[in-house]
């Protein structure tokens, strides 16, 4: 995700990007901390580590690269050492906010689908070292990007901004750690999440028409199926969020496909269709950041109350003290 040009777009975006997703992302955090919003320990330790994530992101992406190259395009943020760990950053947020959402699903996979392990497996005992996995691997993959970037130009002894080395495009360890980190991000999670929730879809028609078979020979006068309806909250909130995923990163895999079949490496200027689908699949995946919350609103009724008495208390204690 290199830095964008200036432009009406972009200078107008970002801003109202990281005006929406900081606190939008602070509210579902504090929200989930709390714990009362009706879910389970270990998919509410998910979630919580998905909105810190999506905030890393977009303080990362949006705010340190973005708006400070749009706006801020001399500032001392623009050091060669701050780029570098800006970007190094970056990669690991994306990395980590990508994983965990295939984690999640995974977990959501195994409660819907292996009954027989669900109970050993979907516990918060074994949520948080998966969490801690993911974010540890997550840092260890993207510290090489730190040693890509040299100094685009040096003024009075300070190494300004930066630009790739060039054996990075003729090293065969580099390109194989280059392959590496596209493979992994988002190619292999965009196959796991579509194959994991195929495999779910195909677990829930089974089930259901099992069920609906016994119901219909069970005596007559029995209410909703509670296991039923706990299954299909669940289901509403996978499907919501790896949903979510799938149709905002897909204009970013379809660029990315596009350039390696084709190997279209410049541009011939800021309205070259390519650039544009590039541009807009940055976007969109930086967009994906801020919908959780959104997600968590529409789906769950318990969240839904618990953003409304948060919304609703500086009224209270405004009106208190008048």
């Amino acid at each position: 995700m290199h830095e964008p040009p200036s432009g009406a777009v972009y200078a107008i975006y970002y801003p109202m990007l990281a005006a929406l997703g900081v606190p939008v992302n602070i509210v579902a955090m504090v929200i989930l901390w709390r714990g009362r919003c009706g879910l389970s320990r270990c998919i509410t330790l998910y979630l919580l580590a998905m909105a810190m994530a999506d905030l890393m992101v977009l303080v990362t992406a949006v705010i340190l690269q973005r708006i400070v190259a749009i706006y801020f395009p001399d500032s001392y943020l623009s050091l060669t050492w701050v780029c570098r760990v800006k970007n190094s950053l970056l990669y690991f947020c994306t990395d980590a906010s990508v994983w965990l959402t295939v984690a999640f699903t995974f977990d959501r996979f195994v409660a819907i689908c292996c009954r027989n392990f669900k109970v050993k497996y979907c516990t918060k005992k074994t949520a948080a070292p998966v969490v801690a996995t993911v974010v540890a691997l997550s840092g260890l993959k993207n510290f090489g990007w730190y040693f890509i970037y040299e100094p685009l130009y040096i003024v009075d002894n300070l190494p300004w901004y930066c630009r790739i080395i060039p054996i990075f495009y003729t090293s065969p360890w580099w390109r194989a750690y280059s392959y590496l980190d596209r493979i992994t991000t988002p190619l292999l999670p965009f196959a796991v999440i579509l194959f994991l929730n195929f495999l779910t879809v195909k677990r829930i028609v089974a089930a259901s028409r099992v069920r609906k078979s016994l119901r219909e020979h069970s005596p007559p006068g029995k209410g909703p199926d509670p296991e039923m309806e706990n299954r299909r909250k669940s289901i509403i909130l996978l499907f919501s969020i790896s949903g979510n995923f799938i149709l905002l990163w897909l204009t970013y895999m379809v660029h990315y496909l596009y350039f390696r079949i084709t190997r279209t490496y410049t541009y011939s200027g800021y309205n070259d269709p390519v650039f544009v689908l590039e541009e807009a699949g940055n976007m969109l995946l930086l967009l994906s950041c801020c919908t959780n919350t959104f997600i968590y609103t529409v789906t769950q009724s318990k969240f839904r109350d618990q953003l409304k008495m948060m919304l609703m208390c500086p009224a209270r204690l405004l009106a208190k003290c008048v």
